[in-house]
């Protein structure tokens, strides 16, 4: 007999009113009190939603992020010129066709990474006290931030791809431990890095980066394990 396991993997599509708030907040006509209270009734709305289909393990849908990795940029100084296509690059196909977004120019760390407060702690602590199922929270795999290191922006900081990776690596441990500390018992690592490695034209810039195919199967995967390793009363899923 095969026992198999499913939950939501992380992101729910945020709800109208909470991306008219986001606006509102950026052009500063709504106060940071009142966005506060439209973000924590979406995110109640995606634990009732999970919880009303049955779900054991929920997440907050990731309703406070731009992104699914937005939180490490948001918490962490130093990651340079960037926006929100440094998350988003690449060929997107809808009804009316492909929808190419280039990856930034400029995009590159450009200073020493400085974590200014943790990632995910306090989406981590709302969704605890919201349910009674087993919350689960999503941290980005090191090898997603292969993106933001830069041979021309980069090397004065970190004179190598393998040293960037490594303050991740640390950042991420960190945040680890504050959760399991927190009672976190169950963390997503999401990598999709891994599947746009099998298509040629989106393997090449991970590879200018400075790696091969064979060693981001190898190195790649190390870094995910240095993140998750020794925490043992932690269960670990794997987004890819």
């Amino acid at each position: 007999m095969i026992t198999s396991h499913a939950d939501v993997v992380g992101s729910l599509l945020r709800p109208a009113e909470l991306l008219a708030a986001q606006k509102q907040l950026a052009a500063g006509t709504i106060t940071a009190v009142k966005f506060k209270e439209i973000e924590d009734h979406a995110v109640d709305e995606a634990i009732a939603l999970q919880e009303s289909v049955g779900l054991e393990v929920v997440t907050d849908g990731e309703m406070r992020r731009l992104s699914f990795q937005s939180q490490m940029t948001a918490a962490v100084s130093g990651f340079g010129e960037f926006d929100l296509d440094a998350f988003l690059w690449g060929d997107w196909h809808d009804e009316n066709g492909v929808h190419r977004k280039r990856r930034p120019r400029k995009l590159g760390a450009s200073s020493k990474l400085v974590r200014r407060r943790y990632l995910s702690v306090d989406e981590f602590a709302y969704l605890k006290s919201r349910t009674k199922r087993i919350p689960k929270i999503t941290l980005p795999s090191p090898g997603l931030w292969a993106n933001f290191w830069s041979p021309t922006y980069s090397r004065d900081v970190y004179p190598t791809f393998d040293g960037f990776l490594a303050d991740i690596v640390a950042i991420l441990r960190d945040e680890v431990a504050e959760l399991a500390r927190l009672g976190a018992t169950y963390i997503q690592i999401d990598a999709p890095h891994y599947g746009l490695l099998l298509d040629p034209s989106t393997r090449g810039i991970y590879e200018r980066q400075g790696w091969s195919l064979d060693q981001w199967f190898s190195r790649g995967i190390e870094l995910d394990n240095a993140v998750m390793e020794r925490f043992s009363d932690v269960t670990f899923g794997f987004h890819v």
